[in-house]
């Protein structure tokens, strides 16, 4: 684990444990995910009105018509893209509120986070430093084009579903290396796990999910 952050005390530790017990019996089983998960202020990434349903296992609205994961999304995706894996080098597609990104900077050496919202991107980053997790790179662009200059990366996380998957993004994976994104369109959208072999991809399906559709351009 490359940093942590003390969120205990900002809330209730009681509602924290609730989260956790509750993430445990949906079946996450990684001991670091869930302390990440216990330790991550949510509430800090949501509008303070929202803040007293921050630890309810639920999607939230962000602004610009943008949701931020329900936390046993966050936690089935990054636990999916670290089991047996010890990557350093991770891309994330899809800043947004930025928790996805606080709870990966806690578990691999560095993120390199794209957003093509400027406003989310700003916000995301105010309190992304706050909490003093300092090993995230930001980039305003594009989610579908990646970070080619950064590439090959150990691992891609993407939170938003694009219908197919991007080849750009697929070519960015180094070999060994493995790629979480939703896909499809919407109402049919599955979890794909992509792994990248010396002959090519390998790819399984985890779950069905709902994400917000993946876009092109910079707003």
């Amino acid at each position: 684990m490359n940093t942590r952050v003390n969120g205990i005390g900002m809330t209730s530790q009681r509602t924290r444990e609730r989260l956790v017990a509750r993430l445990r019996e949906q079946g996450i089983m990684d001991e670091r995910v869930l302390d990440v998960m216990r330790t991550t202020p949510r509430h800090l990434f949501v509008d303070e009105a929202l803040a007293s349903r921050a630890y309810e296992d639920t999607a939230l609205p962000i602004g610009f018509g943008q949701t931020i994961s329900q936390p046993f999304t966050v936690a089935r995706m990054t636990e999916a893209l670290i089991s047996g894996l010890k990557p350093t080098k991770v891309l994330e597609i899809g800043t947004g509120s930025g928790y996805q990104t606080a709870v990966l900077a806690q578990l691999v050496e560095t993120v390199y986070t794209v957003e093509r919202i400027h406003g989310l991107q700003i916000r995301a980053r105010k309190v992304l430093r706050e909490l003093h997790l300092h090993n995230i790179h930001y980039k305003y662009d594009d989610g579908n084009m990646g970070w080619t200059e950064q590439a090959p990366f150990d691992a891609i996380i993407v939170t938003a579903a694009p219908r197919d998957i991007p080849d750009t993004l697929l070519h960015q994976l180094a070999v060994g290396g493995r790629m979480l994104i939703p896909s499809g369109e919407s109402g049919k959208q599955v979890l794909r796990m992509v792994v990248k072999t010396q002959d090519g991809y390998e790819q399984s399906i985890l779950e069905n999910v709902q994400f917000v559709p993946m876009l092109g351009g910079r707003v």
